[in-house]
């Protein structure tokens, strides 16, 4: 049965696994539709980091893929009758990466006051698969009490963290691995992963 994942992008450090999971996605055969959100902060990071631009948000996910991404919707942070925003609209998980501190506070508080932390909202009330790549350091305790809050309600939360055992030798592999990981949250196990058997081998996912 193909897959509709919601793929939100805000205001942290790492655009290029921003990148890295459109590109998966896009390429995924089980993957039928992908909601993508970009936060005004997340914009902003993509141009800092990658020196992305795009005039409108729609042209975003096109512009990451480097393909047409035909399977992506790209909305509006600000769209709250988006499809979405309804418990309604059935979604099978959704990625926040990355996730700022600000978007985790909104999620872990309930506040729904944009797109991404109402799609959030929404996940944890249907009891759907939420993946929350937080980027930060170092924590303070509210950072920390929101993780526990979100992770409570049922959020998985997924540090931005390398894997250096695996013996990455650029950013983009160090990039591909982790957001393997992050798609195995979502049932979506990945053919480029490395995993460990006792030895490194590839996933035959």
């Amino acid at each position: 049965m193909a897959m509709v994942i919601t793929v939100a992008v805000t205001g942290a450090s790492g655009a290029a696994l921003a990148r890295t999971i459109v590109r998966m996605l896009d390429a995924d055969t089980r993957v039928s539709k992908v909601h993508f959100i970009i936060t005004p902060s997340g914009m902003r990071v993509l141009v800092d980091e990658l020196e992305i631009t795009a005039r409108d948000v729609k042209q975003m996910p096109q512009i990451l893929a480097g393909t047409p991404a035909l399977k992506f919707e790209a909305l509006q942070n600000n769209d709250i009758g988006a499809s979405i925003a309804s418990g309604s609209y059935r979604v099978d998980g959704m990625v926040v990466l990355p996730c700022s501190m600000g978007t985790l506070a909104s999620i872990a508080g309930g506040l729904s006051d944009d797109l991404v932390a109402r799609a959030a909202d929404v996940c944890l009330k249907e009891s759907r698969r939420l993946v929350l790549c937080v980027r930060e350091t170092p924590l303070n305790r509210i950072h920390l009490e929101n993780m526990l809050r979100a992770n409570a309600a049922g959020a998985v939360i997924m540090p931005v963290t390398p894997a250096f055992y695996l013996g990455a030798k650029t950013i983009d592999e160090l990039a591909t691995q982790y957001v393997c990981r992050v798609l195995a949250q979502l049932d979506l196990a990945q053919h480029a992963q490395l995993v460990w058997r006792g030895h490194l081998e590839k996933d035959p996912a």
